[in-house]
Order: structure tokens, then sequence, then C-alpha cells
């Protein structure tokens, strides 16, 4: 997703399950304490809280956060404009996978119609 595209100055996400709020802003060029705020700021950013409060991200997490990085950083948009733009990017591909749903509905249906018609005749 972003990882190819405007961040190619960050270091590679290692194939890892979970990441502390440390490794996760040495992996995204961010400080700790902007991590914690964004996930106040942006619903979709909920890692897992374990004992003690510590955060714990997973990989989606850091992708994500690099993608808010993008917005804000490098192309400039405030807060409130990267939440919407995030909220966008999710709506847009859920319609293209409901598109894609019904799309294949279609086809299984004319293809039970044309059995059908073979059918009776």
């Amino acid at each position: 997703m972003l990882e190819a595209s405007n961040n190619n100055e960050l270091p590679v996400i290692p194939a890892k399950r979970y990441f502390t709020i440390g490794e996760v802003s040495e992996l995204c060029g961010v400080k700790p304490h902007v991590l914690r705020y964004w996930e106040q700021e942006f619903s979709q950013l909920k890692p897992v809280k374990r004992r003690g409060n510590r955060r714990y991200y997973q990989r989606h997490d850091v992708v994500l956060i690099r993608e808010i990085r993008g917005l804000l950083y490098e192309q400039g948009f405030t807060i409130g404009g990267a939440r919407q733009q995030l909220e966008t990017d999710a709506k847009t591909s859920s319609t293209a996978e409901n598109q894609t749903d019904q799309k294949q509905i279609v086809r299984e249906l004319l293809k039970e119609l044309e059995e059908l018609r073979t059918f009776l005749n």
C-alpha cells in the first residue's frame, strides 16, 4: 500500500506480529508522544494494550501510521483533513468491494437462469 510510495526513506517493516511503541516510533519516524496523540485523533488506530497499559502495534497499525504520517507531513493535510481522507479512502474501498460482490451475484443468477432455460427447453 503506502509502504512503497511516499515512505521510501522509512525502514522496511520486519515480519513480526507485535511492535512496541519505541519500535513503531523508529519504523515510522514519529516520536512516541505523537503516536499516543494520534490514537486519540484517529479512531482507526487502536493498538492492543496489555499489562501496565503497554501498547503493542500490529503490522496494519504501522502501515496506517505511515499513511497518517504521509498525509500530515508530506501532503500537508491538517488532522481533520487527514481523518476525512482516511474515511473517504475506507468508503471508496468498501464501495469497490460491494460492486465486485454484486457483479458476482449477477453472474451466478445469469448462470442459474441459463441452466433453467436449457432445462425447460
